[in-house]
């Protein structure tokens, strides 16, 4: 009997539409403009416009986490036709690299024993370590909310993971509105984790486009009218995509409006430091409505103030001693080279160094709600378990190390905010030279938005057409509601950018 044909199971789901995002660096990737700029990826870079690894996040990492080593790379110089023997190179570099492996795994995981960790599963909540200092960054050391135990904190999956795990308690547990209120615009992932969630997605007005900066009279007026027992949403500072931040009496303000009209606040801090290089700063709103007596959730992150995105980071070598005899033994057959001379002293090959990758998903972030006494603060912790035993489980361990051993030394606390202040100076700095720039190339416009924004976006007041000219005339890749990461602007391609902007805005 032949065997009936069955109809796919997936033939009617569509193609689903590509990241804004990822389609900006793809096309910037094609573009073969030397002086093109990327100005779409929120991932800090250095004034090289190169991945930074914190200083600080290195000798963390050195000191407590043991992680996956492979040799990736060699560094070669004078080469000529290296390709097939690369792969023997690869080869050989590998089984001397394993010594040093073995070696260092050995120390790593001596260091771990010696400290009482090992590489169990964490437990559901994650460190409890990790959460309290997470959670004192926050609220500043010392924060009664701790002391009296009125917080339930635990580990979660960067700010993304850890705004899920709120919207999914907020949808069972929430006793006014399932409805949460975004400013517009918002993280362009707020709404699809909140629906997710189960909750309704309102928005309140926040950005003003005429003056690319804060509309706080509308924001008010419009909270104001939020149905009571609902829930806001605030970004704690560094507004992304806008860069547009209240100041501290505009959120004294708000937070008035808000325990008037009994709503609900969510604070999603990702930015805390990085920012304005001054964690107490940026962690002011957040702290004036705890000091206002408000219960609330916040979620944090350290991908931007600590790095940990979940890129590769290097670690780099002392030259290896290599047998250039038995190596180019090795690639005889080859006929690259003649074996018997000195390999530096040929087209051949000459490398002095070589790099191991750690790979980092480290993904660490906390969701904490702060409850009214300590009694609903065990009580919701135990049901946030309840939450995330189905949802993912437990954490991951290694971020939540990192962040731990900085922020319980001191030596490396400071050094962290050292860090971090740097790269928030950087961005600031580069604001600067933008604005001026602009100047200097004869803009009649106020360019003053630029500099009154803070953090990693900005929103430059580019209309769609204006932002697709900027891209196809000068190659400057950037979104088209005109966002654009200050991250990927340097004082290499400052002038060139603000000549770009001039010329599509005049």
């Amino acid at each position: 009997m032949q065997a009936r044909r069955v109809e796919s199971w997936w033939s009617h789901v569509e193609m689903g539409p590509p990241d804004a995002i990822l389609g900006v660096t793809e096309a910037y990737k094609r573009d073969t403009n030397p002086k093109k700029i990327n100005l779409g990826v929120g991932a800090y870079r250095d004034d090289n416009g190169k991945p930074f690894v914190l200083p600080s996040v290195k000798k963390s990492a050195r000191r407590d986490i043991v992680s996956q080593h492979r040799p990736v790379a060699v560094e070669t110089a004078n080469t000529t036709d290296l390709e097939p023997v690369l792969s023997h190179l690869s080869q050989y570099i590998h089984r001397e690299s394993t010594k040093c492996r073995l070696a260092e795994d050995d120390e790593a995981e001596d260091k771990l024993r010696a400290k009482g960790l090992d590489h169990e599963y964490a437990p559901i909540g994650g460190s409890a370590e990790f959460c309290n200092l997470s959670i004192n960054l926050a609220l500043g050391d010392g924060s009664e909310i701790v002391k009296n135990g009125l917080n339930a904190t635990l580990q979660g999956i960067s700010g993304t993971g850890s705004l899920r795990i709120g919207g999914a308690f907020l949808a069972q547990f929430f006793p006014g509105n399932k409805e949460v209120y975004l400013p517009t615009p918002s993280w362009g992932n707020h709404t699809p984790i909140f629906k997710h969630s189960g909750l309704a997605v309102k928005q309140y007005r926040y950005y003003d486009p005429k003056t690319c900066g804060f509309d706080f009279q509308g924001s008010l007026q419009d909270i104001a009218k939020i149905p009571e027992r609902s829930i806001i949403l605030f970004h704690a500072c560094a507004h992304n995509p806008t860069g547009v931040d209240p100041n501290p009496e505009q959120w004294a303000e708000i937070s008035h409006v808000v325990k008037q009209k009994n709503l609900f606040p969510f604070f999603d801090m990702a930015y805390q430091g990085f920012a304005s290089g001054d964690v107490a700063k940026d962690a002011f709103a957040v702290r004036h409505f705890v000091k206002e007596g408000h219960e609330m959730v916040l979620t944090q992150s350290y991908a931007k103030n600590m790095g940990l995105y979940g890129q590769n980071h290097h670690r780099m070598f002392p030259p290896l001693q290599v047998d250039w005899h038995n190596l180019f033994h090795s690639c005889r057959s080859l006929q690259t080279s003649p074996p018997d001379k000195h390999p530096q002293s040929t087209p051949f090959m000459s490398f002095c160094a070589w790099s191991i990758h750690l790979i980092y998903g480290e993904r660490a972030g906390a969701f904490s709600l702060i409850a009214g006494s300590k009694d609903e603060a065990q009580k919701t912790m135990s049901q946030l378990k309840i939450i995330v035993r189905p949802m993912y489980s437990n954490p991951p361990i290694h971020g939540a190390r990192i962040v731990t051993e900085i922020l319980s030394d001191a030596a490396l606390k400071a050094e962290w905010l050292t860090d971090v202040k740097g790269m928030a100076d950087r961005i600031i700095s580069v604001r600067a030279k933008l604005r001026d720039n602009l100047k200097k190339e004869g803009s009649q416009k106020d360019w003053s938005h630029i500099t009154n924004q803070i953090g990693m976006f900005c929103f430059t007041g580019l209309n769609p057409q204006q932002a697709e000219k900027v891209t196809k005339d000068f190659s400057v890749y950037l979104t088209k509601d005109g966002r654009i990461s200050m991250a990927g602007v340097t004082s290499k391609n400052v002038e060139y950018l603000a000549h770009a902007i001039h010329e599509v805005t005049k």
